[in-house]
């Protein structure tokens, strides 16, 4: 039997099909992927076709140390693609290979026994596109311990989102993270009457008590972060962009490494920021980063020696 793993990353795994190269992707597994490079233990819970790009998905991850015994295999439908389209002044744009075998993950034994024993579970919006696999996310999600962080990235990716389905993934979390473009899609659609940040992020905060803290990237002006008790901001940091794929999810799983570390908000947003920038400047969704990821945790434990609880 597998010994627990502290993060999971709950569904869609694919390749991202960029013009000129394949790559792998899917949120959940590129947060994943990070936390495994910031020293979790992580596994991927997702589903793969029975066909060759499934298996080579597996075998990528486990070149990676990802624990791969929560990939489930489907026999009837292919493994997922998503067609990407960088592009510096309209943004990156996607489409999604429909009935996909992420679209169809089971919440068996092997899943629902692993989020009960994990320290984090992350999961998004668009692998609950259909309802077998959206219905498989609820229920492995309530069914983590009472202290399991439980991150909601939000990661729309239109046309596959409805309010229903945001309101309840809200209402299981303990974190959500968001870009700044999301926000105002969301403020529409639980019809709060500011698109402002701060605002907003501070109404989910007191709308859905299981939150703990919101944050919101920025692209290259930074982001923020928000607690009951405590707002931050960050600056951007100048880089040279290969791509933003897989960016977000950095910051996401360094919410997740520095929630789980106990560390002050301000040193994990720090890291977030950092991080998040660092895989923006090289192409593809997970890039090898340990030794950049080293440093930047160095100076940071530099940077808040002397603040407590850092």
């Amino acid at each position: 039997m597998n010994s627990p793993v502290q993060m999971i990353g709950l569904g869609e795994l694919l390749w991202d099909c960029f013009p000129d190269m394949r790559l792998p992707g899917g949120a959940p597994a590129n947060v994943a992927f990070h936390a495994q490079q910031l020293g979790l233990t992580a596994a991927v819970a997702t589903r793969v076709g029975e066909d060759e790009s499934g298996y080579e998905l597996v075998e990528f991850l486990k070149s990676r140390n990802l624990r791969t015994d929560l990939v489930q295999i489907d026999p009837v439908h292919d493994t997922g693609t998503v067609n990407v389209w960088p592009s510096s002044t309209v943004g990156t744009g996607y489409t999604f290979k429909e009935n996909s075998a992420w679209d169809f993950i089971d919440h068996n034994s092997e899943l629902m026994a692993a989020v009960i024993t994990a320290e984090a579970v992350c999961f998004g919006t668009l692998a609950q596109r259909r309802p077998v696999a959206r219905t498989s996310i609820h229920l492995a999600v309530r069914s983590a311990s009472k202290d399991c962080l439980i991150v909601y990235d939000v990661n729309l990716r239109p046309p596959f989102y409805v309010k229903d389905w945001i309101a309840k993934s809200l209402s299981l979390a303990t974190v959500v993270k968001m870009n700044d473009d999301e926000v105002k899609i969301l403020s529409k659609l639980l019809e709060y009457s500011s698109t402002e940040e701060i605002p907003f992020v501070l109404r989910l905060l007191d709308e859905f008590p299981n939150l703990q803290l919101a944050c919101v990237t920025r692209g290259s002006h930074g982001c923020m972060a928000a607690t009951r008790d405590e707002t931050l901001e960050l600056d951007g940091i100048p880089i040279e962009v290969a791509d933003t794929v897989g960016a977000g999810d950095a910051f996401t799983a360094a919410i997740i490494y520095g929630r789980l570390q106990k560390w002050s908000l301000a040193k994990t947003l720090e890291l977030a920021n950092q991080f998040g920038s660092l895989v923006a400047s090289r192409p593809g969704a997970m890039p090898t980063l340990h030794g950049e990821l080293e440093r930047v945790k160095q100076n940071l434990e530099w940077s808040f020696r002397d603040t407590a609880h850092s």
